[in-house]
């Protein structure tokens, strides 16, 4: 085995572990077993647990980035469905097999108040997605408040979503966001 496919094995099996059991709750000794790569191995690769959550981190921000931006083009040219379709992306996710939410929220709950490093990371991923929704928000003529007033609805049912295990949060935040954007461009 090369180093590229002990890496592709230590990070999903570092993903799985720790978005089903929690960052803090999963040791070395068991991704490496999960792995199936050397203890020698995974520390050549990955010599801290920082080392691999901001790995981990970083994977999942290319995912979200890339599921969200397709979501919002396939809604198509209209662009207050394309805002819409983020509520939508949401839905089908929380609608997905262990649905556990954010993992990035997850993260900051375990690690954000001891791990200075981690805590940035999170801050880059919810700017990132709040500069995403800036975009999407001016190309219907809205403020930057809205803007922020959107990404909090998103933020909140993925937290929601995950502490009641309810899929409908989604629906409802979709909902709230189309009162939100009709109050606004009717100013």
């Amino acid at each position: 085995m090369d180093n590229r496919e002990a890496n592709e094995r230590i990070l999903a099996a570092a993903e799985k572990l720790y978005y089903r059991k929690g960052f803090a709750a999963v040791g070395m000794d068991e991704l490496r077993t999960a792995a199936d790569v050397s203890l020698r191995r995974l520390y050549g690769l990955y010599p801290s647990k920082t080392d691999i959550v901001t790995a981990v981190l970083a994977r999942k921000h290319t995912e979200w980035e890339l599921c969200l931006t397709q979501a919002v083009a396939a809604a198509g040219n209209d662009v207050r469905e394309r805002l819409l379709a983020v509520y939508g992306y949401l839905e089908d996710w929380f609608c997905s097999d262990g649905f556990r939410g954010c993992a990035f929220i997850n993260a900051f709950g375990e690690l954000g108040g001891t791990n200075p490093a981690i805590a940035q990371i999170i801050r880059e991923h919810k700017a990132a997605f709040q500069s995403y929704m800036n975009g999407l928000v001016a190309d219907i003529g809205g403020s930057e408040l809205l803007a922020a007033q959107l990404s909090i609805l998103a933020e909140g049912a993925q937290t929601t979503a995950a502490i009641s295990a309810d899929p409908r949060v989604a629906t409802q935040a979709r909902a709230a966001a189309e009162v939100l954007i009709g109050a606004a461009l009717a100013r």
